[in-house]
């Protein structure tokens, strides 16, 4: 699911530096970070992979802004 996030991620635009999922050191689950976000966003590989396919915007349509985990949080 990591894979498939980073795969959707890619297709939204987004280098791995600016925004990617990876494995956290808890297990079970994953972290979205990078530059295009406040904070790292933490939940389960099945949480994640919902709010790269359906919350994160493309990065045009993000432009300068940032994400926040909050903003993820509030529309799940």
């Amino acid at each position: 699911m990591i894979d498939q996030a980073n795969e959707t991620l890619k297709a939204k635009g987004y280098s791995a530096a600016q925004l990617s999922a990876v494995a956290a050191p808890l297990p079970g689950k994953v972290l979205l970070k990078g530059t295009k976000i406040l904070s790292p966003f933490s939940d389960s590989e099945e949480v994640v992979l919902q709010v790269v396919r359906e919350l994160v915007p493309t990065v045009d349509e993000l432009g300068r802004r940032v994400l926040t985990p909050h903003e993820f949080r509030e529309r799940l």
